[in-house]
């Protein structure tokens, strides 16, 4: 990385902190709405899924549960609950769960008995979106 990068992004890092110090608050961003969910007595599991959707995408993220853990599964795309549709497959496409059925509630708490890879599927469903940020975060408890 170059020293003017560098500089650059220092800068930027700083102005975004002394925003947040200020007291300034801008309007919540999906990734602050799914943080709201994963709070104790859950923990991020770290990683943060994110895609920037339009309303004919589907996007797919490929994920591993644990047998024996409790998890938390939030999604949000743009600053309403009910914008995201997500669904929850085993390997061979077999629905586990959709949040469809619940009027696109964005979180899901859920355990497996025993550790299974999944398919996530996200997509916008919304009248009034066509195209935004979708995040998803996984908590597990502890």
């Amino acid at each position: 990385m170059r020293i003017q990068e560098r500089i650059l992004k220092v800068a930027i890092m700083s102005a975004m902190l002394m925003l947040n110090v200020s007291g300034i608050k801008a309007q919540d961003s999906p990734m602050q709405l799914c943080m709201k969910h994963i709070s104790e007595p859950y923990v991020s599991d770290g990683q943060y899924y994110t895609v920037l959707l339009t309303n004919e995408d589907i996007a797919e993220f490929y994920v591993t549960f644990y047998g024996g853990t409790v998890y938390r599964l939030v999604g949000y795309c743009g600053t309403e609950a009910g914008n995201l549709a997500f669904s929850v497959y085993d390997q061979e496409r077999n629905l586990l769960f959709t949040n469809r059925d619940f009027e696109n509630t964005p979180s899901w708490d859920f355990k497996f008995d025993n550790t299974i890879d999944c398919i996530i599927e996200a997509e916008i469903d919304s009248k009034e979106m066509t195209s935004g940020l979708a995040v998803m975060l996984i908590g597990f408890k502890q």
